[in-house]
């Protein structure tokens, strides 16, 4: 599916953060001292296994941060399916700073392709079910946006991306404002008419007072599947209806079946495996 591209200063910035991790004060010392200055290197990126792409954004922008003349020919497109031996891209320039890039460039595509992948096999449990999965705001602190286009890239859909463009109303609100109709009620009165109002609940009995005080969207916090088809009765297409929590492969299919229209799953990003990917010369 088509990937939307991050912004350029997002990927010029963590790119530039990464190298000043990796290389700290004296660069990468093992190739200063044993490649020559001048010489040239031609390697391609390659998958091997199977899943899904992306990162292709950080892998560029690493390599040209270190050699601005490098010729760098992509061959596939973040949100591609891989399958091993697969050339991602290939690269010629200076061996020195292309050999720098490699493990920065790796890590993002590793990471990324893998929380693609995964996000995958997510859709592919639910398929043949109107349920959409979306990610959560449990991602690695300084990366969000590359995690959550890797979301994309794999199927999934955006939930929030952070705390200032939706309201949700988690638990804790609900208990210091009293409760879920009284959290609701102050939230819409706050809410401008461009922010939607959602608003978690762990109980089958907080339902109705949530959609009466005007909720746009439930999050059905850890609910049985008994439990979740009972909301989706009472709902009747009212609201929005996402489950949460209790959230794996194995559980994921049956609750897709419940009917509720979204299922958010933390997994996705903090519990994705790398991908595997290589630099190799050719």
């Amino acid at each position: 599916m088509p990937v939307t591209p991050l912004p350029r200063h997002i990927v010029t910035e963590a790119v530039t953060r990464a190298f000043a991790e990796d290389q700290g004060g004296r660069g990468d010392i093992t190739s200063n001292a044993c490649i020559p200055t001048k010489a040239e290197g031609k390697f391609f990126f390659a998958a091997r296994d199977a899943g899904v792409l992306c990162g292709v954004q950080p892998m560029v922008e690493a390599i040209w941060q270190l050699d601005p003349d490098a010729m760098v020919n992509v061959q596939m497109e973040d949100g591609d399916d891989l399958s091993p031996g697969d050339v991602i891209a290939s690269v010629h320039g200076k061996a020195r700073a292309l050999l720098a890039a490699e493990r920065i460039a790796l890590n993002f595509m590793g990471h990324m392709s893998g929380i693609a992948t995964h996000t995958r096999r997510y859709i592919d449990a639910v398929a043949n079910t109107a349920a959409r999965i979306a990610h959560t705001r449990k991602t690695t602190p300084g990366i969000r946006a590359f995690e959550l286009q890797a979301v994309q890239a794999g199927g999934g859909a955006l939930h929030r991306y952070g705390l200032d463009d939706a309201i949700l109303i988690k638990d804790n609100h609900v208990a210091v404002c009293g409760g879920v109709a009284n959290a609701v009620k102050a939230a819409i009165k706050h809410a401008g008419h461009m922010t939607r109002v959602a608003v978690e609940i762990d109980r089958l009995d907080q339902l109705e007072a949530a959609i009466s005080a005007g909720a746009e969207s439930l999050l059905l916090d850890n609910f049985s599947l008994e439990d979740l088809r009972a909301a989706v009765s009472i709902a009747g297409g009212k609201v929005t209806l996402e489950a949460s929590g209790g959230v794996n492969l194995e559980t994921v299919g049956d609750i897709a079946r419940t009917g509720v229209d979204i299922i958010s799953v933390g997994a996705l990003t903090h519990s994705a495996p790398n991908f595997d990917i290589g630099l190799d010369e050719g």
